[in-house]
């Protein structure tokens, strides 16, 4: 989903994005928020591989 969407996005709206970005939230926090959410992805995507497909199919009666 991600990478369609950043399919759309040109140049000067992906600048635009990170001077806003570096406006809101300083040049020192977005490393600190960039982890974070890296860490939030990478969880995610481990949560996924834990769940079982038996119980998913269950789910989806």
């Amino acid at each position: 989903m991600l990478d369609s969407v950043l399919l759309f996005l040109g140049a000067q709206e992906i600048i635009l994005i990170v001077l806003a970005l570096l406006l809101l939230f300083g040049g020192r926090k977005i490393p600190e928020l960039m982890r974070g959410m890296g860490r939030g992805i990478r969880e995610f995507k481990e949560g996924q591989k834990e769940t079982p497909k038996e119980e998913l199919e269950e789910n989806k009666q």
